[in-house]
């Protein structure tokens, strides 16, 4: 299995991180990378919001921000995830979901709660979300996207969250 790895979106690599992109039919469905970068900088939701990059073999495939509060227990989101259209369909999405959830547990070890939305009509990635093991909250933003959670401390995805 390829190894997908996290880095800090950085003055170093901002420039390639911009050249990632979906396709026309997704582009309603994620902020772009460009957003992202501004998301950061603005901080509009919490008190800290990080973004980053995934990187296969030093190649930049996705891109995924951060948004959260530190120390707490259950305000950590995931937001702006998304694979570049030259590397969908190679299974890098749940890779990636789930390098990024265990990302969030090293780093943040008294997170228990890891959130996220969703886009109605955004079919695959709930899809991917629900088989990864997120549950809908049954309640949307102020946006009407659905909030799904994923409680890490039930640890839905078995052992793979613990595995090195």
């Amino acid at each position: 299995m390829t190894t997908i790895k996290i880095e800090p979106l950085t003055k170093r690599n901002w420039e390639e991180a911009m050249a990632i992109g979906v396709y026309d039919s997704q582009k309603s469905f994620v902020p772009s990378v460009a957003e992202c970068l501004a998301f950061a900088y603005l901080k509009p939701w919490d008190e800290a919001l990080d973004p980053y990059v995934l990187l296969v073999d030093k190649t930049i495939i996705g891109v995924f921000y951060l948004s959260y509060t530190p120390d707490s227990k259950d305000n950590y989101w995931i937001g702006g995830f998304q694979i570049d259209k030259r590397h969908q369909g190679k299974g890098y999405g749940k890779q990636a979901l789930l390098q990024i959830v265990k990302f969030i547990k090293e780093r943040h070890p008294v997170c228990c709660l890891v959130s996220l939305t969703v886009e109605k009509d955004n079919m695959h990635a709930i899809l991917l979300y629900e088989k990864f093991g997120f549950t809908s909250a049954k309640k949307e933003n102020e946006y009407a996207e659905v909030i799904y959670t994923y409680d890490l401390e039930k640890n839905i995805f078995g052992n793979e969250l613990t595995r090195p």
